[in-house]
């Protein structure tokens, strides 16, 4: 795992107002509430949930998931699947489809090394390319006598990787078990475009749209004779209609743990936990204007794919509007549609937090995250995070 800094390390115990800016900031008592309300839905509704680590990449936040009943990890990279098994993960399922014939041999390696310590590691594939290489890739790094698990991504909607589903799926599966070194492990049936659809029924219209596809996959496995051992899939934003299938086995959402403001955006299914902001960025009042202020932190603090962040917790509530600032830079305006109409900012030198647009990448723009526990005003630092999969493009 990373090194922490000497600076970042001596800020335990300290009082919020400590941190320097700009920071990625971890509200540890809202992300427990999440992770509590995440671990009794998926009891309740009797469903294995294996969180995705490329929301938060850090091996001691994901030993947190684990011991709350985790299965298991997603990850989207080879590396990121290291860098999590370099900290001690055992359980990993990669997501994602590898071709590279160098990342397979990593992918072989690090299938080696985790059976040795009686644990796993998953793929999934979406052709029989995919699944002849890896095949290949085992034998050539001589992975031992465990078959590596193997789970068909078919294509429910997203319309980026994916099997057809039905026949064609069938065919995979039956490939991967012909593979000596291979086991057919279930179907990976996740529909990322789904998560954000805004209103609940939208949400709910499109996984019935999943559910569709994936019967007609099941139908065709049924007729073959060959069980379909897991079904798994689902995000934060669609997991209430997966996890009451009755279907999928199994559920992988990630930003429950911390949100972001284009889930905030969503309309709530009833259904659906609670959960919290618990990911900010702290930021300071680096520059006064007649009619604006700056901030610290631009877009090297914060993703913004999925928008600008949003302004947390101001004294008059939304009285300023983020705008785009640069690379180093947010600049502040006031916000008379929300009833700033005497032009209030804050002053030099205020800390002010921002909710990010998208989790998942602001994360990646940071080394470490620091913990706080107590609330961002009168709260302390209790722990700092590496951010063990910063820059895991591989």
């Amino acid at each position: 795992m990373k090194h922490i800094p000497e600076h970042l390390q001596t800020l335990v115990g300290q009082a919020v107002k400590r941190i320097d800016t700009p920071a990625l900031v971890i509200d540890l008592d809202a992300m427990d509430r999440n992770i509590e309300r995440m671990a009794r839905f998926a009891q309740q509704h009797g469903v294995l949930w294996r969180p995705h680590a490329k929301l938060h990449k850090s091996a001691h936040i994901a030993h947190l998931l684990e011991h709350a009943g985790a299965c298991g990890h997603c990850v989207q990279k080879v590396s990121e699947a290291e860098a999590l098994a370099q900290g001690g993960i055992t359980n990993i399922f990669i997501s994602n489809e590898v071709i590279s014939q160098t990342k397979l041999a990593r992918v072989a390696a690090l299938a080696r090394a985790l059976n040795a310590q009686g644990g796993r590691l998953a793929l999934a594939v979406d052709c029989e390319e995919g699944i002849t290489r890896l095949a290949r890739a085992l034998q050539d790094a001589q992975a031992g006598d465990a078959a590596m698990d193997v789970l068909v991504e078919i294509n429910v909607g997203q319309n980026r990787c994916g099997a057809e589903p039905g026949e064609a799926a069938l065919g995979l599966a039956q490939a991967i078990a012909a593979q000596p070194t291979l086991r057919f492990a279930g179907l990976q049936a996740y529909h990322g475009g789904a998560q954000h659809l805004r209103s609940a029924e939208e949400r709910k219209t499109a996984i019935e749209q999943v559910l569709k596809l994936v019967n007609r996959t099941r139908h065709e496995f049924d007729r073959a004779g060959l069980a379909i051992p897991l079904i798994t899939g689902a995000g934060t934003g669609t997991m209430v209609n997966e996890a009451a299938s009755g279907i999928y086995g199994e559920i992988q959402p990630g930003s429950f743990l911390f949100m972001d403001a284009d889930y905030a955006a969503n309309q709530r299914d009833p259904a659906q936990p609670l959960f919290e902001h618990a990911l900010y960025v702290k930021t300071q009042v680096m520059s006064l204007s007649g009619d604006h202020a700056v901030c610290d932190a631009g877009h090297k603090a914060h993703a913004i794919d999925s928008g600008l962040p949003k302004l947390h917790a101001l004294p008059p509530e939304n009285a300023l509007r983020f705008a785009n600032g640069g690379d180093e830079h947010g600049v502040l305006h006031p916000d008379a549609d929300a009833g700033n109409h005497s032009g209030w900012l804050p002053a030099l030198g205020e800390s002010l937090w921002l909710i990010p647009g998208h989790c998942d990448p602001t994360v990646n723009l940071h080394d470490h995250l620091i913990g706080v526990r107590g609330g961002r005003l009168k709260g302390v630092v209790e722990r700092i995070f590496t951010v063990d999969g910063r820059g895991a493009l591989t």
